[in-house]
């Protein structure tokens, strides 16, 4: 009896290890499925937030819409102290379950890069103005030359000299050389077009604080446009009136803020005082048709930002040019 008792007792010990052993592998597996689950939980809620951020932001792009609209619909001019121009807060969603934050800034209120290039052809007028303005922004000679480069390289460009081709613009091209349009052949843009002034962040010497100072004063657009004088800052005023003081363009934008504002083209022409400036030479309007919406949805801990370029024309509602969403 005595003589068995030894195995009895290492049978036990082992089935206590066993018992220990399945016990450590269970937990193990038990540990694995709810980290698992916990994963799957929180890709859920990710989902859920991502959904619901995108929902957020969605309406915060439909109010902004339905407020330039409305605003265009009340006034012609486009100003400062209109309601697309006031921050844009929660009363975007109507009571819907979460926080919206936004702004429009009017695009036409800063100087189009899209201005360099006309009908093919380098402008030097608007060359000249970016110039002026840059250095008023205190951006060095050689990052301003980059920044132009950068922009006129991604637009396609006539062959052959403005002299040339302005007496055949229009004409018939046959394909031969001696044809009159021959010197009216396009080369290929040679870099990607710009959709915003963010995309200028590889350039050798951009810096970030140059970057974000130079995006308050410069935007890209589709196509061509004019300054608003109603919203633009007195820097890109004094650049793209020749001859204009940043001194004197600083008075009358402190002027015009003060509820002075442009009611037509005549009027900005007048205020300037400038008689011996040709009025053709003056390129500012009192109206805009391009804007950009930077928006923010947040819930919880989460947060999800927008950028939108919108086109507001004359007869109907503004248009999503384009749409960017990050979190």
């Amino acid at each position: 009896m005595n003589s068995r008792s030894p195995s009895v007792a290492k049978q036990r010990g082992m089935a206590i290890i066993s018992a220990l052993l399945i016990a450590a592998v269970v937990a193990v597996i038990a540990g694995a499925m709810l980290t698992r689950q916990t994963s799957f939980m929180r890709t859920v809620e990710a989902e859920q937030g991502r959904v619901l951020g995108t929902g957020v932001l969605q309406g915060g792009l439909e109010y902004s819409r339905l407020l330039l609209w409305d605003a265009r619909q009340r006034d012609v001019l486009t100003r400062l102290d209109q309601a697309w121009a006031q921050p844009i807060g929660d009363q975007a969603l109507g009571g819907f379950n979460g926080a919206f934050q936004g702004r429009l800034q009017d695009q036409q209120g800063k100087f189009n890069l899209r201005n360099l290039v006309f009908q093919g052809e380098v402008d030097a007028v608007q060359l000249q103005s970016f110039e002026l303005l840059c250095q008023s922004l205190g951006i060095d000679t050689a990052l301003s030359r980059r920044i132009s480069q950068r922009v006129i390289a991604s637009y396609p460009q006539r062959l052959g000299n403005p002299q040339a081709t302005s007496g055949t613009r229009g004409a018939f091209n046959s394909g031969r050389l001696t044809s009159p349009g021959a010197a009216e052949q396009i080369l290929p843009p040679r870099q990607p077009m710009l959709r915003s002034v963010e995309e200028l962040q590889g350039l050798q010497g951009m810096s970030d604080a140059m970057l974000a100072r130079l995006s308050r004063y410069v935007s890209v657009l589709p196509g061509n446009t004019w300054v608003n004088g109603n919203t633009a800052p007195a820097e890109v005023l004094a650049a793209v009136v020749p001859g204009l003081a940043l001194s004197r363009a600083k008075a009358l934008v402190a002027e015009r803020d003060a509820g002075h504002w442009f009611i037509n083209r005549g009027d900005f022409v007048n205020r300037l005082r400038m008689p011996e400036v040709a009025v053709e030479q003056i390129r500012v309007g009192i109206t805009s048709e391009w804007f950009l919406l930077q928006g923010q949805a947040r819930r919880d801990q989460r947060r999800v930002s927008l950028q939108a370029l919108l086109h507001r024309p004359e007869d109907r509602m503004p248009q999503v040019i384009w749409s960017r969403v990050g979190a």
